[in-house]
């Protein structure tokens, strides 16, 4: 008994998640396609109608079934009984969906398709942000090479400039002193 009830549970949320793919697939296909919102938006509304039912009748069967007083032969038959009636509608619904995907199945190769162009166009970005953040770091790090080596020419210069001084008090020296001798 309990099992079969945690079974009807499971198809329960199973078809549940397929309503919700499903709505999220229309959702994706109305904002890409809008001239056919009506369209969509139909079949959306009989798709959500259809689950009520399902969901309405499941949960008056169980209802009846928990309601109902337990006859002499054990209630697992009736439970049986319950899923072969559940199992047409579940497979109308399978069919009402391959329909539904069938029909959208242009769209959905096209929805892929931008979906695919969309990751392109985003790991180019991405490349090119990264290529960006490359070439500042390189001219950061040229920035400071080029300040470093403006440093080291100063220095060098300054360098220079003392030796040519030292150089020239010196001959002026020496040669002061060689012309007084």
């Amino acid at each position: 008994m309990l099992l079969l009830l945690l079974l009807l549970l499971l198809l329960l949320l199973l078809l549940l998640l397929l309503l919700l793919l499903l709505l999220l697939l229309l959702l994706l296909l109305l904002l890409l396609l809008l001239p056919l919102l009506l369209l969509l938006l139909l079949l959306l509304l009989l798709l959500l109608l259809l689950l009520l039912l399902l969901l309405l009748l499941l949960l008056l069967v169980l209802l009846l079934l928990e309601l109902l007083p337990p006859p002499p032969p054990p209630p697992p038959p009736r439970l049986l009984l319950l899923l072969l009636l559940l199992l047409p509608l579940l497979l109308l619904l399978l069919l009402l969906l391959l329909l539904l995907l069938l029909l959208l199945l242009p769209l959905l190769l096209l929805l892929l398709l931008l979906l695919l162009l969309l990751l392109l166009l985003l790991l180019l970005l991405l490349l090119l942000l990264l290529l960006l953040l490359l070439l500042l770091l390189l001219l950061l790090l040229l920035l400071q090479l080029l300040l470093l080596l403006l440093l080291l020419l100063l220095l060098l210069l300054l360098l220079l400039l003392l030796l040519l001084l030292l150089l020239l008090l010196l001959l002026h020296h020496h040669h002061h002193h060689h012309h007084s001798q």
